[in-house]
């Protein structure tokens, strides 16, 4: 590299560097290594040591939230001081103790600002270039919403490469849209919509730049005479009219490739007749679209990852029974990060007897290994419940015996609940839990009570423990709630919290009609920053006489 780097870790020390900084700084590799950086590079005009602080960031030098860039002199071997600009990027602590990266090049402070002069006004050091790739890369790899990060990308070249940014994408269905048109004026970005929108298909054969980008052909530099001929196909004359409504001269066109096919083309375009863009502009532009593509690919797969868990998880859970004069319904919030996707179910199935069973569970894990395992443990569990129909907590025993044997589960949590009724209309609920959260319990007048009798260690745990049913009478009038964790866990809250949350939202709803009181308790009581998915089965009691 034509750029110095070194390496320092946690302590700020230099663990590694590269021939081209000790070239550059007149050291050898035995006098920088082990160093504190700032205190052996790092002074000020005059030559004294420069204070931390003054290291922050220099206008008109690219840079992010992940990453630090500025000026500065570094002293050398022989005691001369070396203007540079220097550009640290903070890297993911592993067991080489790297913990940030500084790319350094040297430049003339008799030229003023860099930004204004020296190698032109678009002309990007080898330093910023590296900044620029490096902040691209870590927005792109550091939010699944690929439309917001490809505006921020596009920010971060505008102005500095050019006025204006075009992208352009192929849809899974090869249908093309301009997905993105940004302006940059009088230091302000502005999305241009009025420029967006569905395009003509790719053509097969048309020579013209674009098409040749979206074909995954070429990258070029292009002026706009090239479209002042008869256009060849519909796409030439979509782009000879983006240059002539946003006065573009001159543009760098790349595509964008994925691991695996072309998802579309960039295109960045100059309105002034001065300075066109140069070959490493292209080669800059090539790697900057690479890494769009290998983020645009890796959304489409989380997006059909997603899809595929979502609908597996649903097309499992099942239909609820119909019991005379008891409201039962159900609710599934999948999780915003598909890898969260598919542990949480709910079940509902009369029993021979007339009884009917009542249940709620997560499977440890996520995704869709999560899912079938679900799937494994919901007919198991029926089987058992059906051909045994014991009480609750011997079917949960030979449940958890049966896991390791003839099941994918290594882990789950559940509820378990006989729901029964006598001849004279008293409800009741038989029930044992295994390591999952208590059902709450809501009386009609907002009185409510977790039960939490009837508890005993999760599924898998390989611990030998008694288990015990517990039962309660269910007044008339009055909700049972069972969910899953996905409705009161969340990061940087406890579950008691979580709990507390459920119980008052619950209490506020309980005169609510069932669909209303599970629509208003998925969207109160689940935490903003919860990224699990969420299950919850509500029961309405029937009313008494005097509730009537």
């Amino acid at each position: 590299m034509s750029a110095g780097v070194y390496a320092v870790d946690e302590k700020g020390r230099l663990v590694a560097v590269n021939a081209t900084a000790l070239g550059l700084l007149s050291l050898s590799a035995g006098d920088v290594l082990g160093h504190d950086a700032h205190e052996l590079l790092h002074r000020n005009a005059q030559g004294l040591p420069a204070a931390k602080k003054a290291l922050d960031v220099s206008q008109g030098t690219l840079s992010s939230p992940f990453s630090r860039a500025g000026r500065s002199w570094f002293q050398r071997g022989d005691g001369t001081l070396l203007p540079v600009s220097w550009f640290a990027v903070p890297c993911e602590p592993d067991s080489s103790q790297i913990s940030e990266l500084v790319f350094f090049q040297v430049i003339d402070r008799h030229e003023g600002n860099p930004a204004q002069s020296g190698l032109s006004r678009r002309t990007l050091s080898e330093t910023e270039r590296l900044a620029l790739l490096a902040d691209t890369t870590a927005h792109l790899i550091s939010n699944v919403d690929v439309e917001r990060s490809l505006l921020r990308v596009v920010e971060l070249i505008l102005p500095r490469l050019a006025d204006w940014a075009v992208i352009d994408l192929i849809s899974e269905g090869d249908e093309v849209s301009r997905s993105l048109v940004v302006q940059a004026d009088d230091g302000r970005v502005t999305v241009r919509e009025d420029l967006q929108g569905p395009m003509p298909p790719v053509p097969e054969t048309s020579s013209m730049p674009l098409s040749k980008a979206l074909r995954g052909a070429a990258s070029t530099l292009v002026n706009r005479e090239i479209y002042d001929g008869p256009p060849d196909t519909g796409i030439a004359v979509e782009q000879r009219r983006l240059f002539e409504v946003t006065g573009i001269n001159t543009a760098a066109i790349a595509p964008i490739r994925g691991p695996r096919e072309v998802l579309g083309a960039m295109t960045l375009g100059r309105t002034g007749s001065y300075h066109p863009f140069a070959r490493s502009d292209l080669a800059l532009l090539e790697d900057i679209a690479r890494r769009v593509g290998i983020a645009l690919e890796n959304a489409r797969h989380y997006q059909r990852q997603r899809q595929v868990a979502e609908t597996m998880q649903r097309y499992l859970l099942p239909q609820l029974p119909q019991l005379s004069g008891v409201e039962m319904t159900v609710r599934y919030l999948p999780a915003p990060d598909v890898s969260h996707v598919g542990g949480d179910w709910y079940d509902a199935f009369p029993l021979p007897r007339g009884d009917t069973a009542l249940v709620i569970g997560d499977v440890v894990g996520h995704d869709l290994e999560a899912a079938a395992g679900m799937a494994q443990l919901r007919n198991m569990l029926r089987a058992y419940t059906w051909a045994q129909e014991q009480p609750p907590h011997r079917t949960i025993e030979c449940l958890d015996q049966a896991l390791e044997h003839i099941s994918d589960v290594h882990m789950a949590t559940l509820v378990l609940a006989h729901l029964t009724v006598d001849e004279a209309g008293r409800w009741e609920l038989l029930w044992a839990s295994a390591g999952h959260p208590p059902p709450l319990l809501i009386h009609h007048d907002g009185i409510t009570r977790y039960l939490e009798e009837g508890s005993g260690v999760l599924l898998g745990a390989g611990v030998s423990r008694p288990r015990a049913d517990a039962r309660t009478a269910l007044p008339p009038g009055s909700t049972l709630l069972f969910y899953t964790d996905g409705l009161v866990e969340a990061r940087g809250q406890s579950l008691d919290e979580g709990l507390r949350r459920m119980r008052q939202h619950a209490a506020s709803l309980a005169h609510r009609p069932l669909d209303s009181f599970a629509d208003q308790l998925l969207e109160r009581a689940r935490p903003g920053t919860n990224d699990d998915d969420a299950a919850l089965l509500a029961i309405r009691i029937p009313a008494g006489e005097s509730e009537g």
